[in-house]
C-alpha cells in the first residue's frame, strides 16, 4: 500500500464472478479469500494472488438479484460492477459490508458539499466548497475550508434525495441530505464529487433510512396536520389551538406517534420533537398534499 492508503476492513470471505469480461459466467463457484477494503481499493486476496479494484471503478449493483445466477448460493453477498465484471462478496465477519463498502471508498476523500444548504425549509445563500468526508463511529463528519468541521449521527438522517443540477460551473449529481445540526434545527446539506462519490453517498444513506424499516403508517387527516405543523416548528404546548383540536385529541395522537417511533417524548405527556423517521413521514405528508 501507499503511504497514503489506509486499511479499513480486512476480514475472511469468499468472491465469485458472475460476469467476466462483459460474459455471464456459466458456472460460476466460490473461491474462498481474505477481503481487504483499504481508502483505494478493494483486494481480494487467495491462493492465486491478490485482484484488486480501485473504488472509482467499482459500483454497487442496484439490483442484486438481477446478477445471481438461479439456484447459485448467494444469501447474504453484496453484488459488486468493477467495469466489464459483475461479482459477489460474502465476508460474514462483517457487518452490513454494502455499508461498510461505501465508507472505505468516501474515506477520507474530497468531495463537493453545500452546507447548509436548507435550514428550517428555507433555502440558505450558501456557495459550495471543498471538504474532507469521514463516517466513522456511526458520524458523519466534514472538514470544511478555513478550518471549520461540522458533524451529525448518521442515524438522524431524515430524507435522502438524487437529483442532477449545475455545481460549480457544471452539470453533477447531487446528493440531498436532511438532517439536524448542532443547534437540533432541521437542515439540508447538498453533497457532490464524481459520480462513484454519489453512487455511494446515496447507497450509504438510503440504507441507513431503510434500516429503519418501511412499515407503511396510515394517518388520519388531523395525525398529517400535526406532523407537518411539528416539521413546520409549532411549539407541542401550542398545537391545539393551531390545529383546532382538544389537548385530549393532541396527547393521544402523540401517543400513536411516540409508538411509530415518529418523535421523540421531551417531558412526560407534554412535549415531543420529530426525530429523523417523523421528519421523513412529514415530508412524505406534505408532499401529499
Amino acid at each position: 500500500m501507499s503511504g497514503d492508503e489506509a486499511k479499513l476492513v480486512d476480514a475472511s470471505g469468499d468472491y465469485a464472478f458472475v460476469v467476466r469480461d462483459g460474459e455471464p459466467v456459466d458456472q460460476p463457484r466460490w473461491r474462498s479469500s481474505r477481503v481487504v477494503l483499504t481508502s483505494e481499493r478493494i483486494v481480494l486476496a487467495d491462493a492465486d494472488g491478490n485482484q484488486s479494484f480501485p473504488h472509482g471503478a467499482v459500483e454497487l449493483v442496484d439490483d442484486p438479484d438481477g446478477v445471481v445466477p438461479e439456484g447459485f448460493p448467494a444469501d447474504g453477498a453484496t453484488a459488486l460492477r468493477a467495469g466489464n465484471h459483475t461479482l459477489l462478496v460474502d465476508a460474514p465477519e462483517v457487518d452490513a459490508f454494502d455499508r461498510e463498502y461505501c465508507r472505505a471508498a468516501l474515506d477520507a476523500e474530497v468531495i463537493l458539499v453545500k452546507h447548509p444548504a436548507v435550514v428550517g425549509g428555507v433555502v440558505q445563500d450558501t456557495e459550495w466548497s471543498k471538504a474532507r468526508f469521514r463516517f466513522a463511529d456511526d458520524t458523519v463528519k466534514l472538514a470544511l475550508p478555513g478550518g471549520r468541521s461540522t458533524s451529525f449521527p448518521v442515524e438522524d438522517v431524515g430524507t435522502v434525495e438524487t437529483a442532477t443540477q449545475e455545481v460549480m460551473g457544471s452539470r453533477r449529481q447531487v446528493v440531498r441530505l436532511e438532517h439536524t445540526d448542532e443547534e437540533d434545527r432541521s437542515v439540508e446539506t447538498h453533497f457532490s464529487g464524481t459520480d462513484a462519490h454519489c453512487r455511494a453517498l446515496a447507497h450509504l444513506f438510503e440504507a441507513v433510512v431503510s434500516e429503519r424499516g418501511s412499515e407503511e403508517h396510515e394517518l388520519t387527516e388531523t395525525e398529517r396536520q400535526v406532523l407537518m405543523a411539528l416539521y413546520s416548528g409549532v411549539s407541542p404546548f401550542e398545537m391545539s389551538d393551531f390545529v383546532g383540536i382538544s389537548v385530549e385529541e393532541v396527547e393521544e395522537i402523540y401517543g400513536k406517534l411516540l409508538e411509530m417511533d415518529a418523535v421523540d417524548e421531551v417531558r412526560t405527556r407534554t412535549e415531543v420533537s420529530l426525530n429523523a423517521h417523523g421528519r421523513n413521514l412529514a415530508s412524505e405528508a406534505m408532499s401529499e398534499q
